[in-house]
Order: C-alpha cells, then structure tokens, then sequence
C-alpha cells in the first residue's frame, strides 16, 4: 500500500528491531543466514496490519443483546446500551476488551481506533494484549453540565498520563456526538486540550436524524457546518458514521486540514437506516476515508475482511455503479488511509522500509481461493479474516499458526465469560431495584 501500489507476486519483507528493513521481489531476497527467524509463506497474501477505524472494545460485553434496535438513534442507543452501562465497573473493563483484542488479532487487526470510557482500564488491556491502538477518552453529557465538567477534566488527566512506553498506545479525546448533547461550550473546551496536547477528537457524526435536529433550529444549518463555524475543524477530526452529509457537509470536510471519516458499512445496514455514508463522494473531495466495523453490538464481528466486503457492496448499492470502489481502494482504505486518519501513516499502513512492522499474513491455500491476476479481490470477497494465519506488530508476533502467543485465547475466553455473567446479573439486579422503587413511589 506504498504510493506505487506495488504488489510482489512472490517477495520477501525483513524486520530488523521491530520495523521493516527491506521489502521487494523475490529475486532480491537477501541471505537468510542473516535472520534469526525465517517464515516461508509461500501461498500466503502478505498485507500491512489492518486498521480497524472505528470500534467502542467493551461493548462486547452488548453482542446480542441490542437486536430489533437501532444503535444510531437516541431512543435505540440509550434503551438498549445506556442504561445498561451504567451497571460497568472498572474490573468488567479488562476481559472484555482482552477478548476483542484476541478477536481483531485473530483476524488480521493490528491497529483499532477506540471510544469509550474507562480509558485508563482499556489502555492497559490493550497493551497487555501488545495491538496498536488510539483510545478516545469517550464524553457524554446528557445535558449534565456538571458531568460535562467532570468528564472534561478526567479525559484531560487521562492525556496527561497516559503514555505507552513501546508508542503503541494513542491518547485521544472522544465526545461521543453531537446529538447526545455535548454542548457547543464543552465541545470547544474539547477542542481547545486536544489542540493543546496535539492529539485528534474521535465522535459520532451524521448518524441519524437526531444530530441535525437541535443545530437546524439554533443555527439552521446542519450539525456539521454548524460545528465548523465555532472552530471545531481546526484540528484533527475523526468522524465516525456519516450516513447523512450533505454536499455543504462533504465540502466542510474537505476544507478542513485534518479530518476524516470512519465508514461502517455493516452497522449503517444493520440500524435501518435509509442513510448510507458517501464514502465515494468523500474520497472524489479529497477526504481521507478509512473502514470501522463500530461495536460488535452494532456488527456482531470485527472481522475487517468481511468490513471491506460489505463497504465495497454497499458503495455499488448507493452509487449504482459497479465497484465505484475497487478491490484495491478497499484495502487501502482498510490500511494506510486507516493510519492518515489516525495520524500514524508515518509509521504503520504499508510495507515500506522504516516503518513499524506491522504485518498481516492471510492463508490462500484453502477452499474458496484460487489462482488469480487479483490477489486484493480473491481476500476482500472469497476470503475472511478467519483465514489469518500469522500476525506481527512491532515486529513481535502476535498470532502464530492462528493461535495468540501472548495469551491462550482459552484463557481470555473463560476470563471473559465469567465477567460477562457477573455484569448481565448486575444489570438484571438494577433493573429489580428500579422497578421496586418506581412501584414503592406510586
């Protein structure tokens, strides 16, 4: 995924301290005597580590459990995901987000962009877990001025001391949208620390009718051009969803100096919701748009293999046109257009010497593949993220023969399920005590 597009058919990459020291043909394959360590892959689509753009890891612990509801209106999110989360307490957050590190791995995900709360508990699961991630200390206010205030100060704290000694942990900012009501006052007190502490603002935007429905009648634009016109552009923007754009809205985008947009094909489908994010018009604007899967509430996978297929579908779909975007448009914006919105194609998105090693090796000797001109193709729509066979970041492997090296995935599975259990019983022993109070008042 380098400029060029370059794809070896029959090649070598070298890791040297974790970053890529050499990638070509194979007729320059230098002498392996050289190597500790050599892998004959052999059949194999050796790609950059994938870039999950948009996910909230603890809501796995909500997989099944928001069906017949949509995520992306307030009614449905708050009925089927905000009322129970407030039954959450710090030791639910590590074994939910061990098990989605394990799933993403386990399907070529090497880097994931992160929402929620709870930061400082996810950040160390992550690195526990050794993936790349940015975490988006996540802000909702719900007209709690107060709260509002809180959450600002701690998201604050976290940036301040949350640093990865290895770089693979990001500290961002992340107001959840503004249709939960993040008001204009903390949304440029947001702005202002972010912009303060050089990092981006990760938030829902577009998602449905609701995020409109406030800054049509105070400003009588929509949500977007209204955010634009009290500065909130200025920095690094990462918007997730973006169903509902405007052609003013695309073009706020592509002014600003640094925004872009995480396209969540799968969960848009799965809301209802008429809306279907203008991936290709943004692309045509020159905005960077990467691939998310959203929670696994939402998708119910993290699988960015099947993520790619759905965004290609669903951009044919809308658009009308076969393949508006490519096999190979898919696949960068799964990679390196992943890592520009993150602000890391720097260092991850491409097999390019000096950057991290970040390396996803996908098997194409099993059934549904076949010989072809078109490797990007054959994964994106005969193939799955199941089929990942090894995976690398930083150079150290993370998946090997398809089994996590770090931590049985046996383990992290039955750590999880014990919590998942201990959580749905607080949830159910809330709901109990609710009712017997409402009751008790009548």
């Amino acid at each position: 995924m380098d400029a060029e597009n370059r794809v070896f058919e029959g090649g070598f990459v070298t890791i040297r301290d974790g970053r890529i020291s050499g990638v070509g043909p194979r007729d320059g394959t230098p002498n392996p005597s050289g190597f500790d360590e050599v892998f004959d892959l052999t059949g194999h689509l050796v790609t950059p580590g994938l870039v999950n753009a948009h996910t909230h890891s603890v809501m796995v612990l909500f997989r099944g459990r928001s069906e017949g509801q949509s995520l992306l209106t307030m009614d449905g999110w708050y009925n089927s995901i905000r009322e129970p989360e407030l039954s959450l307490i710090a030791s639910d957050i590590a074994p939910a987000v061990a098990l989605s590190c394990a799933e993403m791995a386990l399907s070529g995900t090497t880097t994931f962009c992160d929402q929620y709360f709870f930061a400082e508990e996810i950040a160390g699961a992550v690195k526990a877990a050794g993936l790349r991630s940015v975490i988006a200390y996540g802000i909702v206010q719900l007209g709690d001025e107060r709260r509002g205030k809180e959450e600002l100060a701690k998201a604050t704290a976290f940036l301040e001391q949350q640093r990865s000694a290895d770089g693979r942990v990001i500290p961002w900012f992340g107001p959840h949208a503004p249709y939960v009501d993040n008001t204009e006052d903390l949304l440029m007190a947001e702005v202002e620390v972010a912009n303060r502490f050089g990092v981006g603002l990760h938030l829902h935007m577009a998602a449905g009718p609701e995020d409109n429905t406030e800054t049509e009648t105070r400003y009588r634009s929509t949500a977007t051009v209204a955010l634009e016109k009290i500065g909130f552009f200025k920095g690094r923007i990462h918007a997730a969803h973006c169903l509902d754009l405007s052609t003013e809205d695309i073009a706020v985008f592509a002014r600003a100096p640094a925004a872009s947009v995480a396209y969540c094909a799968s969960a848009g489908l799965r809301s209802g919701r008429e809306g279907m994010c203008p991936a290709v018009d943004l692309r045509r604007a020159g905005v960077t748009v990467a691939i998310g899967t959203d929670n696994v509430a939402a998708n119910n996978s993290y699988d960015m293999v099947a993520e790619m297929r759905v965004a290609g579908l669903v951009a044919s779909h809308r658009e009308r046109v076969a393949q508006p975007l490519t096999s190979r448009d898919l696949i960068r914006m799964a990679t390196i257009d992943g890592a520009k919105a993150l602000g890391l194609d720097h260092e991850i998105g491409s097999l390019e010497i000096g950057k991290a090693a970040d390396i996803a090796a996908f098997d194409f000797r099993g059934a549904g593949y076949s010989e072809t001109p078109d490797p990007e193709t054959l994964l994106i729509y005969s193939g799955s993220g199941r089929d990942l066979r090894h995976l690398w970041v930083a150079g150290e492997q993370l998946v090997a023969d398809r089994s996590l090296t770090r931590r049985p995935y046996q383990d992290i599975r039955q750590d999880y399920s014990a919590t998942y259990a201990d959580f749905w019983h607080r949830v159910e022993a809330a709901k109990s005590l609710d009712a017997k109070n409402t009751k008790e008042v009548a």
